[in-house]
């Protein structure tokens, strides 16, 4: 097994690789490796105690106390990978933050201790410039699925990957529908570092030279940003723009963002929109909410994301724009855009 190996290798094959993450348990959290396992060299107060010996002191110092806490845990760290080592065995691959002195020391514990391990060469530093220049130096043949508010957009998509079409769900990536009302049934969003890792990941696994299908979002979803390069490319692509019943969509939507149960977290996604929605609508959203009227709120916002939707779509480049006939069904509307994506040339604006 190599002593060394390089990004390149872990990213051609992501799941060939046991990735084993040193940094603290902070640093991991706010970025790392998708599969990646963290077996902390320091706990985070442990890393801030060197690394103020290391500015303050000398480093000397912060190597001497880096020893001393190490040396105790070492039974700790081999314990950790043992217990990896007993699912289907993968050859771990070490990091820290540049592949320096933490991978190192747990590089040569492993394989002292008999443990076959690799060490990242530059570490998860390397992880995110491939990151970077992925988004910025790679060609898609990107599709952009539209539509207003309820349409169904994330259902196509699902049912695009069901029939073996390439499908980035960045609703999904996110924990967030991509609206005020977008947190509303989801888990945490992750950081925008985690967020940009599992896009890049998810993009690893798909072909760039045959079609991959996403959603039309704002560049911010929730809380969290898609990459820059990776936008400018969505917004250059074709877009395909779906029409559904305003009756349909409104039932969707209703099925997606509400609960009669939870009123009050209606009211504060509404009150997010205040000002963009306008006094008298807001009012009336929230007596209609106080009347338990959700499908009277949800006309109101559903009117404010139409228009918002249309704002977006006349600023589009025309010669990109591919209408699709009017359907509801999810299979339907899946049928026509195979159709018409087939052909580019059909019923373009």
């Amino acid at each position: 097994m190599n002593e060394v190996i390089e990004i390149q290798d872990i990213l051609a094959d992501l799941n060939r690789w046991q990735i084993i993450d040193v940094r603290s348990p902070g640093e991991f959290q706010a970025g790392h490796i998708p599969g990646a396992v963290n077996i902390p060299l320091f706990n985070d107060d442990e890393r801030a105690l060197v690394g103020t010996l290391y500015k303050q002191t000398s480093p000397d110092a912060a190597m001497k106390e880096g020893l001393k806490i190490a040396g105790m845990k070492m039974g700790e760290y081999l314990a950790s990978v043992s217990a990896l080592l007993k699912k289907p065995s993968k050859p771990l691959v070490i990091h820290c933050w540049r592949g320096g002195k933490r991978s190192g020391a747990i590089h040569w514990l492993y394989n002292f201790s008999g443990i076959p391990s690799s060490k990242l060469e530059g570490g998860y530093k390397s992880f995110r410039q491939s990151f970077h220049s992925f988004f910025e130096e790679t060609e898609f043949d990107l599709h952009i699925l539209g539509g207003c508010t309820g349409s169904g957009k994330t259902e196509v998509l699902h049912e695009l990957a069901k029939r073996g079409h390439q499908v980035i769900d960045l609703e999904k990536l996110a924990h967030h529908k991509g609206s005020a009302f977008g947190s509303i049934g989801e888990n945490e969003q992750p950081t925008n570092e985690q967020f940009e890792n599992n896009l890049f990941t998810a993009f690893l696994f798909l072909d760039p030279t045959k079609p991959i299908w996403l959603e039309n979002e704002s560049r911010n979803i929730g809380k969290v940003y898609m990459p820059e390069s990776l936008w400018m490319k969505m917004r250059s692509a074709n877009l395909y723009h779906i029409e559904v019943d305003p009756q349909v969509r409104l039932e969707r939507a209703l099925a997606y963002y509400s609960s009669p149960t939870d009123i009050d977290t209606l009211k504060i996604a509404f009150d997010k929109i205040r000002k963009r929605l306008g006094g008298l609508d807001y009012q009336n959203a929230i007596k209609a909410l106080d009347a338990n009227d959700l499908l009277g709120a949800g006309a109101i916002a559903l009117k404010y994301y139409d228009k918002s939707y249309n704002f977006q779509l006349d600023h589009w480049d025309s010669d990109k724009i591919v209408r699709i006939p009017p359907a509801d069904e999810i299979v339907d509307i899946t049928n026509l855009l195979l159709e018409y994506s087939n052909n580019k040339l059909l019923n373009i604006s």
